[in-house]
């Protein structure tokens, strides 16, 4: 008998909630507060409480937390920005849109997360600031990036849009969450992200009051005060309806891990002593939320298997095919295929598996027993 899975069930998640999120839903129709104020303020309140940061600015999405985050630091065109080039095209595409100059590195092939070798080798004296993402859901290792940050005066902007949730543990004992270490952090509230909303959404965190204040501005076409425009700015803004769903995920956020980590765990057990498949490599610093369930294949041909699984109702993806300097918008003379060879190899290999909130034991044992028999 053939199952329908899902590679994020986000409907049987809205049923359990459901009478809490059409209740927020309905609070913001009635008060008519649909941008700002109300229910954003509470719901930025609350993020601020969770993640023990002093300011949460909410904006319209992770794309938009990025740009405004390097709009903050005042960064100018010709600058560099070292990030990743095995990760989602926004982290590069920010820096391409401000005039600042990506420089993509290579990394690490048991976490995914950027290579802190490569890192150090990348800097130069037009080099400002590092954005490492925290791929998957787990923390690059951020002793080192905020080391190196430190000793060559960087600013660092963390790219949490898939880590939100996750804890850091520093080499002296002290913890952080997700995007609370750098200067700045950004995530996104994507409705498939394991804090989602039910549109897009965003948010920038940071510790520094003169950085909040000014990125605030920004992301309201650059002003704190109306008609006054201090900065040139966007117009980026979660809006209240937003808001109030994600007020309500959030109270279920830990709960919403936890389920994603069983899963995990499952899935480690049932693959660990397969040859052809690599569980997904720890860093051991860090709590892992799991906003995907990433295999490396060993000899096994990707299109086939995904094909197999396909004609069984189990979806998969490969998160990413095409690693950020082999894209042709970002194609550089600076970049030549297998300069980076840890990403081209990976985006060759990897296979993310569906992992979401809902998933029951027999469903998880569908989609192992149905993945082994192919290999």
């Amino acid at each position: 008998m053939t199952m329908e899975i899902q590679m994020v069930d986000l409907k049987s998640q809205y049923q359990k909630i459901k009478q809490q999120i059409d209740a927020g839903i309905q609070e913001v129709i009635d008060s008519t507060t649909f941008i700002k104020g109300g229910k954003v303020n509470e719901f930025q309140q609350h993020l601020e409480d969770y993640l023990g940061v002093k300011h949460v600015i909410p904006v319209g999405n992770g794309t938009d937390a990025l740009l405004i985050a390097l709009m903050g630091l005042g960064l100018q065109p010709g600058d560099e920005v070292i990030t990743p080039t095995f990760t989602f095209i926004a982290t590069a595409e920010v820096v391409a849109l401000l005039g600042l100059t990506p420089v993509l590195v290579d990394v690490d092939y048991d976490t995914f997360n950027i290579s802190i070798d490569a890192l150090e080798q990348a800097i130069t004296p037009k080099t400002k600031a590092i954005i490492p993402v925290h791929l998957f859901g787990q923390h690059a290792d951020m002793d080192a990036i905020m080391e190196i940050a430190h000793t060559h005066n960087l600013y660092v902007v963390e790219d949490a849009c898939q880590s939100i949730g996750a804890v850091y543990t520093f080499a002296d004992g002290s913890k952080a969450q997700s995007g609370c270490m750098g200067h700045i952090g950004c995530t996104s509230f994507f409705p498939s992200k394991n804090l989602g909303c039910y549109g897009d959404g965003g948010a920038i965190f940071t510790n520094n009051d003169v950085l909040a204040i000014k990125m605030r501005a920004i992301a309201n076409h650059g002003m704190e005060v109306r008609y006054h425009h201090d900065y040139v700015g966007v117009n980026s803004r979660l809006d209240s309806i937003q808001a109030a769903i994600l007020d309500v995920k959030l109270k279920y956020l830990d709960n919403y891990i936890r389920a994603r980590q069983v899963v995990a765990a499952e899935y480690d057990k049932a693959f660990s002593n397969v040859e052809q498949l690599i569980i997904p490599g720890r860093n051991l610093s860090s709590t892992h939320v799991f906003h995907q369930y990433t295999l490396k294949l060993n000899g096994v041909d990707r299109a086939g298997l995904q094909t197999h699984l396909q004609a069984r109702g189990i979806p998969s993806m490969v998160y990413y095919p095409v690693p950020l300097h082999m894209q042709k918008a970002y194609k550089d003379k600076r970049y030549q295929e297998g300069d980076l060879p840890v990403a081209e190899k990976l985006a060759a290999c990897v296979l993310s598996l569906p992992i979401h909130t809902e998933m029951s034991e027999k469903q998880i044992q569908y989609i192992t027993e149905n993945l082994i028999d192919y290999l």
